[in-house]
């Protein structure tokens, strides 16, 4: 259903596209701002991975890192990514008090999922899991492929706009059209935007459902939702809040004030996934849960809901 969704979603901002380049342009317009824009998100596409990881200062971590909650966390992505079939991603560490975590990378096979020291403070070794699988999914649905095809569309569209702006529809008799030029400047955009944000949504949903059956327990992912939530609107991300643009990447909404869903929220009402996730819970057979991956020896296999170092205290992550 969500695969449908997307669909229509981009064959709306595609036929929103058509419609603007007709308008503003004809042909000639809208394939010059097609090119650009195509340009651009190339660039954005095969260096991405890189910049959006260096901008939140992530740092690569393996199997050796002296914290044993760490270890865990690569070990445990690692089993997930070999149980889901998918090539082994590079796993990244940022140092950020917002619980929160991210993929990025433009196919699976050169993927990056990456966490926040926050994330692992505060959830216990099954929710870490799930946030995991849900990145996963993202990769595995080549989720920033869909993307970086919604922002070449929306971005053609935006560079359209501005060339209403100042060029201006023309009608039959080649005279135009400021009013209409505002207009469109105006209104073009918007719809592109609520439209990728709808896309965006859309994708949050499917990878709730299959890194839900990726890690086998839909109840960990819900209940990772749900702390996550409840702390981050109260923990400020500084590096998202400088580049709000990247807010789409990360499994709960990184900006400040942004709980409501809405039209222009880049993510889906937390309560709304939570309550989808008991629901895949319930119907889910005990024959298709998997079993839950083996335990570090000497490590916990779970730990207190406030994470392996209790309430908010930081951990040595050498």
């Amino acid at each position: 259903m969500n695969h449908l969704k997307t669909f229509v979603l981009l064959a709306a901002l595609t036929a929103l596209f058509i419609g603007v380049g007709y308008l503003v342009g004809g042909a000639a317009g809208m394939l010059i701002a097609l090119v650009i824009a195509v340009g651009m998100n190339a660039f954005a596409y095969w260096n991405a991975d890189k910049l959006v990881l260096s901008h939140y200062g992530a740092q690569p971590v393996d199997a050796t890192h002296p914290n044993a909650v760490v270890r865990n966390y690569v070990a445990d992505t690692l089993a997930l990514a070999e149980r889901a079939g998918m090539p082994a991603p590079k796993i990244y560490i940022m140092d950020n008090p917002q619980p929160n975590a991210f993929a990025t990378g433009r196919d699976p096979h050169n993927a990056a999922v990456a966490a926040t020291t926050g994330l692992l403070q505060m959830l216990d070794r099954d929710e870490i899991r799930g946030v995991m699988a849900h990145e996963l999914a993202h990769v595995q649905n080549r989720d920033t492929l869909t993307m970086t095809v919604t922002a070449t569309i929306a971005g053609a569209i935006a560079m359209l706009a501005n060339f209403a702006f100042f060029l201006g529809p023309r009608d039959a008799n080649g005279n135009s059209n400021p009013i209409a030029g505002i207009l469109i400047m105006l209104l073009a955009p918007l719809a592109a935007s609520l439209v990728q944000m709808a896309i965006s949504r859309s994708r949050e949903y499917e990878a709730d459902r299959l890194g839900a059956a990726i890690a086998g327990d839909p109840r960990a992912l819900a209940r990772a939702l749900e702390k996550m939530e409840r702390f981050a609107r109260g923990e400020l991300n500084v590096a998202a809040e400088q580049n709000p643009a990247t807010a789409h990447l990360f499994i709960i909404n990184p900006l400040a004030g942004k709980g409501a869903d809405n039209l222009f929220s880049t993510h889906p009402n937390t309560r709304n996934r939570i309550a989808k996730l008991y629901e895949l819970a319930g119907g889910m057979p005990d024959a298709e849960r998997r079993n839950p991956i083996e335990a570090t020896p000497g490590a916990p296999a779970g730990g207190p809901a406030a994470g392996p170092w209790g309430a908010r205290q930081r951990g040595p992550w050498g």
